[in-house]
């Protein structure tokens, strides 16, 4: 048996700079994207001008020289750094001969590689059938894609070439079945904030090395690739602080520039379980020269989905791999760390016991022989750092928080340390 090697797609990366944002770090990041979706963004075209042509996007004369680009080089897509409408991508298919997305397409398709859980995948169908319903009228048999590639993967072919009954349906099933996980997961964070779990959300741009921090920190195993979007669906584990104390620490969706508003609906649930959080890690590349840029973009969402009174940790990574310390933008609470080799860790763990929102503090226990049950839930939820048996019991100091101390009272040796 022979299995036929897939050959990587040639992109043709296409931008159109009317000032709107910085094109140029923007087309950077689509470069990226493409990478990361699988394709080789073998060659760029930028055209400034004051708005989009109506009927291609770009001008007529940066059409045809696309074109030619296109047919010369022999490119299998085209991929523009902005939203088409359906007409542009009808006509600008019909003028290259190749298939032509947009870049929330391009993003979509990612999402759509990268899902691995049930509710994963569902937030992504939706997503990918938002955009498409608008964009039905006119399209004919463009819908069908039989050919494959990036920007085709998804529902699937029967769901797409439906109409636009067929597809409401579809959308109205996908929220029912996400207001299910929604209610579960509902559930779970009322049973951690019963038992008083401080939750610990790693946020941020995507490559930022979430997921490498979340590894170190919890040995998780966490797929940790130099991508973007490596990470789709949540995961969540615990993690020890120094003082003993256990909290549970999640890692999430990274973010770009952007972010197409499809993605944000449907990703809105798992993205505000981040925001929820008792303390936020906002973990940006200290070596990437939009690293200020970066942690904006971070900060807007958080403040759109409400978590701006949040404790908020500015986490410095890869500080192993910067040049130029000067040009790293200087925040307040930030910490430098490098998730790779373990440089700066310790800090940053300090840091999120100094936000916990319950102090903890130490106490001298004189437990009965009876009350064992108590010193079990003691190691297991706070730190005990010492243990005697004596004639009267178990004698222990453990640092715990204000939530530990009240079942362990009347045997404080010293009531008032711990009031």
């Amino acid at each position: 048996m022979f299995e036929n090697e897939k050959m990587q797609e040639q992109a043709l990366l296409v931008s159109l700079d009317t000032g709107e944002y910085d094109a140029e770090a923007s087309l950077a990041e689509l470069c990226e994207l493409a990478q990361s979706a699988g394709a080789n963004p073998a060659f760029t075209l930028v055209q400034k001008r004051p708005a989009p042509e109506t009927a291609t996007c770009v001008g007529s004369g940066m059409a045809a020289e696309a074109a030619d680009l296109i047919k010369r080089e022999e490119l299998d897509l085209c991929i523009f750094d902005r939203e088409l409408t359906p007409t542009q991508i009808r006509n600008l298919e019909e003028l290259f001969g190749v298939r032509v997305i947009d870049r929330t397409m391009l993003i979509l398709d990612i999402f759509a590689q990268r899902a691995r859980s049930r509710e994963g995948k569902l937030q992504v169908e939706l997503a990918q059938l938002r955009y498409m319903l608008p964009r039905l009228a006119g399209r004919g048999t463009a819908l069908s894609r039989l050919g494959g590639g990036i920007g085709t993967r998804g529902p699937g072919e029967t769901k797409l070439e439906t109409d636009r009954r067929h597809i409401r349906r579809r959308i109205s099933s996908l929220k029912e079945q996400l207001e299910e996980s929604e209610a579960a997961r509902a559930v779970t964070e009322k049973r951690r904030k019963k038992n008083s779990v401080v939750t610990v959300a790693l946020v941020g741009y995507t490559n930022a090395g979430k997921s490498t921090l979340m590894n170190r920190l919890t040995q998780a195993g966490v797929l940790a690739e130099d991508k973007l979007f490596a990470t789709l669906d949540p995961t969540a584990r615990s993690m020890k602080l120094p003082s003993g104390k256990n909290v549970m620490l999640i890692d999430t969706v990274g973010l770009v520039r952007r972010l197409p508003h499809h993605l944000v609906e449907a990703f809105k649930s798992t993205l505000e379980q981040a925001a929820t959080a008792d303390i936020l890690l906002n973990v940006c590349d200290a070596s990437s020269p939009e690293c200020g840029e970066h942690l904006r973009v971070t900060e807007e969402l958080l403040q759109s989905l409400g978590a701006g009174n949040r404790p908020i940790i500015p986490v410095m990574n890869k500080w192993d791999a910067v040049e130029d310390s000067e040009l790293v933008p200087r925040l307040s609470g930030a910490v430098s760390i490098s998730a790779l080799n373990g440089q700066g860790i310790d800090q940053l763990l300090v840091a999120v016991e100094e936000n916990l929102p319950e102090k903890t503090f130490d106490v001298e226990l004189l437990l009965p022989f009876s009350k064992s049950g108590l010193a079990a839930k003691l190691r297991d939820e706070g730190a005990v750092l010492s243990e005697e048996y004596v004639a009267e019991g178990l004698r222990l100091t453990a640092r715990i928080d204000q939530r530990l101390y009240g079942p362990v009272r009347e045997y404080d040796l010293n009531p008032t340390e711990g009031e």
